[in-house]
């Protein structure tokens, strides 16, 4: 039976974008852009006083003078990066996983045909849906017609095999949906401390410049200063956009599990209340 729940969960009805499996080399290539960014466009000399980037940025060139926060900024990008990325793959994973219609209609119609006990038409809306909802389904129908076939079984140990497909057909299809989350919601957290560890390297220059006796050296100080200023703008902004797209997918995929759970329990309570 194992088998054929896998065949089920993982046959022709499973095609479609299942995501990035390899999520390390998707920080590599956007560290790899971050950067070229930072030498190639934030660091081009067009953006600084006399064409040098060891000079102040021309007055009011934002890129230059994010190019002033340091060897930090292209860490921080790597993540932002990172998490546009990411986001992007789980929004073309998801919508696969959902299917082709509406997810709550979808319910309803396998709903209504349960209780019609057309179990031809319910296999002929997951064949149109598809997604892991659609797949999950179709292979609780097919446990489903089995056991109305089986005659070795009483019907505690048929309702307990329809259970067990359900149970594995979803363990089959949920590491899907939750690949690459636990990479943002690291990121919430890892980018706001490298944009603090970005402030705190800053501050240092900053009090270093102050601390060199007589004037202090107004390049270094305001430079000490960008440093400080422009990291924490983007730690908060890349810690942010990880924080909206891990909650948001997490929303999604809590609810495609509560739609399988609901359909789930529809198909267990129909095979109960149509069997003696």
């Amino acid at each position: 039976m194992g088998t054929t729940q896998k065949n089920a969960a993982n046959g022709k009805k499973s095609s479609g974008f299942k995501g990035i499996k390899s999520a390390g080399w998707v920080i590599v290539v956007c560290f790899v852009i971050a950067v070229c960014i930072y030498k190639l466009v934030l660091g081009n000399p067009d953006n600084f006083v006399n064409g040098d980037p060891n000079n102040h940025p021309i007055n009011g060139n934002f890129l230059g003078t994010i190019y002033k926060g340091g060897v930090i900024v292209p860490v921080i990008q790597t993540l932002l990066l990172t998490v546009i990325a990411l986001s992007i793959e789980r929004f073309f994973a998801l919508r696969a996983a959902f299917g082709r219609g509406s997810l709550s209609k979808f319910v309803a119609n396998i709903k209504a045909a349960l209780s019609a006990g057309d179990m031809v038409k319910a296999q002929e809306i997951c064949d149109k849906q598809r997604g892991s909802v659609a797949n999950v389904v179709g292979a609780t129908l097919k446990t489903y017609n089995e056991m109305e076939n089986a005659t070795a079984l009483d019907k505690d140990q048929k309702q307990l095999a329809i259970q067990k497909t359900l149970e594995e057909a979803t363990a089959l299809e949920m590491p899907m949906l939750q690949e690459n989350l636990p990479i943002l919601a690291t990121i919430t957290t890892l980018g706001t401390l490298m944009g603090l560890l970005g402030t705190v390297i800053g501050m240092i220059r900053s009090f270093a410049a102050l601390a060199a006796g007589g004037s202090a050296d107004s390049m270094a100080l305001s430079q000490g200063i960008s440093e400080a200023l422009i990291n924490t703008a983007f730690g908060i902004l890349t810690g942010a956009l990880a924080v909206i797209s891990y909650n948001y997918y997490t929303n999604k995929i809590d609810k495609l599990t509560y739609s399988l759970d609901e359909v789930g329990f529809s198909i267990v309570q129909t095979f109960a209340a149509t069997h003696k």
